[in-house]
């Protein structure tokens, strides 16, 4: 409904209490829905975008002791700490984030990577066992495997038993990739060719869970394998993506054998950061024959 339909129609409802005629109804010839950047009010400015404030820095207590002092605990969390209220109840401005940032996060988990993303990082697509969203949601088990004409491309892809397999899955954020991944995994190779290690090609998973790295491990014999997926997102930021790297991964393999980073994002840790740090982790892997809890003991496979 626009403004024209809206007007028309708030009219038309007080003629009706005060017994007047009403006012024509728009016709649907007439109906065209306003565009962003049209004006959205006498105005004709558009409304701010309440998703660019900084909740590091949003401070909506009124009259505080000690605001400065609030401001400065602030900036080490994005919690949302000082937001104040209206009797019982938050803030309109605090509810209109709450919701925008709620609405990003859904965003982020129903929508899919670009195929413009995965040819333009020349990146080589596959799919695990889900055939759309909601079974990989309702099926995290179907997300961990790959069908036999999928199998086939991953091991003529990485090929018998690589130092290295590369991968990138979309996972619960298809934003969190297509933010970071391309980023990272530069970083991950430019650093794995300074180690004199041939990172080879890189898969992209469609409908990706953890898991799946442990199957392409099953099937290629690969030593390391290093998997980009985007996290669960929150309200805090729908960006977030983590590195889950495993030494000799199987299907069965515990989750204690893998070493995660987590927080790769513009507010975290930065994707190009994270990229020479996996870098030198999987170097590492490789010399202690390790991963997970096993590395952090200093334990050889």
């Amino acid at each position: 409904m626009n403004e024209l339909e809206l007007r028309a129609l708030v009219e038309r409802m007080v003629a009706d209490l005060m017994g007047q005629a009403p006012t024509p109804q728009v016709k649907a010839a007439d109906y065209k829905p306003l565009e962003r950047g049209q004006e959205s009010g006498s105005g004709g400015e558009m409304l701010p975008d309440i998703t660019e404030v900084d909740l590091r820095r949003q401070y909506l207590m009124p009259n505080p002791q000690n605001g400065p002092a609030f401001l400065d605990l602030k900036l080490k969390t994005p919690a949302r700490l000082g937001l104040s209220r209206a009797g019982a109840r938050y803030k309109t401005e605090t509810m209109l984030r709450m919701r925008a940032d709620h609405a990003a996060a859904q965003d982020s988990v129903f929508s899919h990577v670009d195929e413009a993303f995965v040819k333009r990082n020349d990146l080589v697509f596959v799919q695990t066992l889900c055939q759309d969203k909601d079974e990989y949601l309702t099926r995290p088990d179907r997300g961990r495997r790959f069908d036999e004409e999928n199998q086939a491309v991953i091991r003529k892809t990485l090929g018998a038993e690589p130092k290295v397999a590369l991968v990138v899955g979309d996972g619960l954020s298809s934003a969190a990739i297509e933010a970071n991944a391309e980023d990272c995994m530069q970083a991950i190779r430019a650093g794995l060719k300074g180690y004199g290690i041939d990172p080879g090609p890189t898969l992209f998973v469609k409908y990706c869970r953890v898991g799946a790295s442990d199957h392409i491990g099953e099937l290629t014999g690969a030593q390391v394998v290093c998997m980009l997926v985007g996290e669960r997102p929150g309200l805090v930021t729908a960006e977030s993506m983590s590195a889950y790297l495993t030494y000799r991964p199987h299907i069965g393999i515990p989750e204690s054998k893998r070493t995660v980073i987590s927080n790769i994002h513009r507010q975290g840790t930065t994707a190009v950061e994270a990229g020479a740090h996996i870098a030198e982790l999987i170097k590492t892997m490789l010399e202690k024959k390790a991963s997970g809890i096993d590395l952090a003991r200093g334990v050889s496979a």
